[in-house]
């Protein structure tokens, strides 16, 4: 039986959780004190997925660069393919908050968007 030990981010009580694991699935999880816990756990050994923000340069704009986000979760092992995907992207202003900066990125099927607006300079 395998132990893995994680510290939760579902909620902000941080619990220290304790998945148990036999031939790759979730036998228990203790130690949460909420449902989300659990949940969180079980994915987190299972399937774990991250979001990941980063900045992009803008072109023609009021400030030279405008933070993103991919739009939802994507799995773990493609953050570095994401991050090196957003690398010499440069987008022209204006850029409005939820504009797509990359579709469909490191064929995650996940979009990254712009989380800021950027003006176009006068």
């Amino acid at each position: 039986m395998e132990k893995r030990e994680l510290t939760c981010i579902g909620c902000p009580l941080g619990c220290q959780i304790t998945v148990e694991m036999e031939n790759g699935e979730v036998i228990s999880v203790t130690g949460n004190t909420c449902k989300r816990g659990d949940v969180y756990a079980r994915k987190e050994v299972t399937d774990p997925t991250r979001i990941v923000t980063s900045i992009v340069n803008v072109d023609g704009g009021t400030i030279p660069m405008v933070s993103v986000k991919t739009r939802s979760d994507i799995p773990k092992g493609k953050i570095f393919d994401c991050a090196r995907a957003l690398k010499g992207v440069a987008v022209q202003a204006p850029v409005h908050i939820g504009d797509v900066i990359v579709k469909d990125v490191a064929g995650t099927g996940v979009d990254v968007i712009a989380t800021k607006n950027v003006e176009a300079a006068e």
